[in-house]
């Protein structure tokens, strides 16, 4: 059977959407799926305390202790003490509003303060004006990501 470059195509993407597997429970075990929901994935801790913001322009454009260079857009934030690479979800108390970030930074420096965002999620999570906000810090965990 000679198919076209089209056909090929669509063979392919109905074998991988076939193959695929699903988040369906099985028994008492739910299957891991990575496209699962963050908001449905366990917590291993909550930190509860203030949060804020920084940019290329504090942070003078360096990179951020895990290499890379930091970008404003980016959903990443920097702790003084979880490892470098954990996902955590940040919800703005006085909101509710909520984002998965990354641990890619060490800080923040100042008293009473358990994360600095990117001014990025910060605009996101609606306290960018603001500068610094009440947050819950849930520590995902690492199975689910």
């Amino acid at each position: 059977m000679n198919l076209t470059r089209n056909q090929k195509s669509v063979a392919l993407a109905i074998a991988g959407v076939i193959l695929t597997p699903s988040c369906a429970a099985i028994g008492n075990a739910t299957a891991k799926c990575a496209n699962q929901s963050p908001d449905s994935w366990p917590v291993e801790s909550v930190q509860k305390g203030k949060a804020s913001w920084y940019s290329v322009k504090s942070n003078y454009g360096t990179r951020t202790a895990s290499g890379q260079r930091l970008k404003n857009t980016a959903a990443t934030a920097a702790h003084k003490t979880l490892p470098l690479g954990t996902k955590v979800r940040v919800t703005n108390m006085a909101n509710g509003k909520a984002e998965v970030v990354t641990i890619t930074d060490r800080g923040p420096y100042i008293r009473d303060r358990v994360i600095d965002v990117t001014i990025g999620v910060a605009e996101r999570l609606g306290f960018a004006a603001r500068g610094v906000v009440p947050v819950k810090v849930e520590v995902l965990t690492r199975s689910a990501w």
